[in-house]
This record gives structure tokens, sequence and C-alpha cells, in this order.
């Protein structure tokens, strides 16, 4: 079975503290519960997470959605976002299987990624790691008056921003997270073509802006 790898990379630095970081811990339940209601996702949508603070970590590796378990989080300190990026290409590297001459791999991973502020690291070093991973679609997320989209969008050409990083609008993107995921679930298995671009995904609502 190919299935569609999703990793959620996602800022947890100081200044996601109190409601922002709530926010995003029950963004990923309702992500979770509303894609185990989606028969294609279920069959093909594979989760991970990856947080990312002074240093970066894979909270979760990459789990079928019915055993997915949100991870619980807390707000550190700083924003490591190149550690974030390179650690992010490593667990594609070693957990999407690629396909060979006798088997299909995977499909290409969607990766989101989420930040209230600017990197704290070498982030541009870790930009050139993640830029050598076959991922299909990159979807980077300014959260609050503090993202910096003007990075984000270094990473990716597909940068949305959220207006406020409160508990409404960060619920709102884990939605639509979940709604793009079930669209590309549902591409791959009808079309069984890899998630390509933005404009193939359900509009964001109207908390979110494109970039």
């Amino acid at each position: 079975m190919r299935r569609l790898p999703v990793y959620l990379v996602l800022d947890v630095s100081g200044s996601m503290h109190g409601e922002p970081i709530e926010a995003v811990r029950n963004g990923m339940q309702i992500l979770a519960s509303t894609l185990r209601t989606d028969p294609y996702a279920l069959e093909t949508a594979y989760l991970s997470v990856i947080t990312f603070d002074s240093e970066a970590r894979q909270v979760v590796p990459l789990t079928e959605l019915v055993a997915f378990q949100p991870p619980q989080i807390d707000a550190g300190s700083t924003t490591s976002l190149g550690a974030a990026l390179k650690l992010t290409k490593e667990c594609i590297e070693r957990e999407v299987q690629k396909t060979t001459s006798d088997a299909k791999g995977d499909w290409k991973p969607l990766v989101f990624l989420m930040s209230d502020g600017a990197p704290t690291d070498d982030w541009q070093k870790g930009l050139a790691e993640f830029k050598q991973a076959k991922v299909g679609m990159v979807i980077a997320c300014a959260a609050g008056p503090g993202g910096d989209a003007g990075v984000l969008k270094q990473i990716t050409e597909n940068v949305v921003s959220l207006d406020t990083a409160d508990s409404s609008t960060i619920g709102a993107f884990f939605k639509w997270v979940s709604a793009s995921i079930s669209t590309s679930s549902k591409k791959v298995d009808l079309n069984k073509s890899d998630a390509g671009d933005i404009s193939e995904l359900p509009p964001p609502p109207p908390q979110i802006s494109l970039v």
C-alpha cells in the first residue's frame, strides 16, 4: 500500500506560550479525528509531528492515522528553524519508502510548517539540506503578526499567514490542513499522481490569507 506521508513541523518557541500552544494541541486533535472520518485519508495518510524551539525533535514518527496520538507539547525558548528543516529532511529520507524496480514507493510527502517568529539559528544551512528532500508540497504558515513570511517564502512558494495566533485562527488553520490532506489522499487514490500545487487544495478560510 502506497502511503501519503504528512509531516507537521510546528514552532513551539517561547512566543507560542499560552493560548497559541493550547490551540495547536487542540488543532492536532481535531485534525486526527476529522481525518479518521475520511475513508481515503484513513487508507493512505500517515502523520508525523516535528517540533522545534531551541532544538528540533520528531515527537511522533510517521504513524498510520488509526494509531496517531497527538503529542503533549510545551512552549520552549528560541526558534531553531534550520534544525527543524534539517531534521524533516532526515525523517523523510529514513521513513518514506522510495520506489524500486520491484515496488512503488510512498507518495511524495506533504509538509505543513507553522512558525510564529523569526528563526534564531542558521536556517539557510538547514534549508539547503531540506531542498534535497523529495517532497510533494510544502505549505508554510506564518502564525500571527510575529511570523516571518519573507523567510518562509524562501522555503516554499506556498505561504499562508494568520492575522492572529489565537485559538479560533489556529483552529481554522488545522481544519484547513485536514481538508487539504483529505483532498490529497483522494487525489493520489483516484488519479495516482502526487499532490503538486496549492491551487488543487481547498481554498483557505477567511482567517487565513495566501501570501
